[in-house]
């Protein structure tokens, strides 16, 4: 299994987890959890073809920014899971992890 977010929130919402733990409550976010800016690994690699298509055109360095520029938190991303799939997705605040 991937260790990301997605994943893990699937396999509880299907069953194969008890529950989702969510690592770290006391960030300086809206809901205290981490926020990221999730994209879909076919989004990133076709971002990714764009880019390099691009290269040579025009001469300098270019930076190319290939989110989506929100951040979601991690219980928002619970909570649209959820929505989506029409269960609910439990959850277990944790300490963070290391790193």
């Amino acid at each position: 299994i991937p260790n990301n977010l997605m994943p893990f929130i699937a396999q509880v919402a299907v069953g194969r987890r008890e529950k989702l733990a969510v690592f770290g409550s006391d960030y300086p976010t809206p809901d205290g959890t981490g926020v990221r800016d999730y994209i879909h690994v076919m989004d990133l690699a076709d971002g990714h073809i764009a880019a390099l298509k691009s290269v040579g055109k025009t001469s300098g360095l270019h930076i190319y920014n290939l989110g989506t520029g929100k951040g979601s938190s991690v219980l928002e991303m619970v909570d649209a899971f959820a929505a989506a799939c029409g269960k609910p997705v439990p959850y277990e605040l944790c300490p963070r992890r290391p790193g």
